[in-house]
This record gives C-alpha cells, sequence and structure tokens, in this order.
C-alpha cells in the first residue's frame, strides 16, 4: 500500500499479492495445524508460551545485528548512520527496561 501510494504501482501490487497469497495459506493450513493452533490461541499452554516467548527473543536478537550491521556499515560508508542507530538505541533502552521490569516482577 505505502509503495502504491509512494508512485511505485508494481511494488504495491506485487507486495499485496505475496501477502494475500501468504495470509490464505496461513487461513487454510493453520486449521489443522497443531503449532498454527497453540500459537494462535488466546490462552496458549505453557508449552506454545514458551516457544512464542523463544520466537520473540530470536527475532529481537536477528533485527538488532540487522540493525548494528546497518549502522556499522553506514559509519563505515561515509554516512550518518542516524536511522539505524535510533533503532539499535532503542533496543538496547527496551531490553535493559525489560530485565529491570522482570527481574523486579517474577
Amino acid at each position: 500500500m505505502a509503495a502504491t501510494f509512494g508512485g511505485r504501482l508494481a511494488l504495491g501490487l506485487v507486495t499485496f499479492g505475496i501477502l494475500a497469497v501468504c495470509s490464505l495459506a496461513l487461513v487454510l493450513l493453520g486449521r489443522r495445524n497443531e503449532t498454527y493452533q497453540g500459537l494462535t490461541e488466546k490462552e496458549p499452554d505453557e508449552r506454545f508460551a514458551r516457544i512464542a516467548g523463544r520466537a520473540w527473543a530470536g527475532t529481537g536478537v536477528v533485527l538488532t545485528v540487522g540493525n548494528l550491521s546497518a549502522f556499522i556499515g553506514e559509519l563505515a560508508s561515509g554516512r550518518s548512520g542516524d536511522p539505524y542507530f535510533w533503532f539499535v538505541a532503542t533496543a538496547a533502552i527496551t531490553y535493559v527496561a525489560f530485565v529491570v521490569f522482570w527481574s523486579r516482577h517474577t
């Protein structure tokens, strides 16, 4: 949608098509898949809650390392790296805040 509004109609349509196909696959295949059902339940059991927590942690690591790499690459190219700096700084602050929060509430 954003690409379409930005004047890139073909990219917008391709992106929409990919998202529509993935959504349809999740709806059709997810009904019979135990993992999908466990992760999309309103109140998952302990096993699926632990799986989801680990998946989010892994996602956070990948995104943080990717943004840190982009920040370093921008600096090495002589640019400011400013957008990536803010992503990395936000990730670091959020991590520390969650560690403090959960250490006091567990």
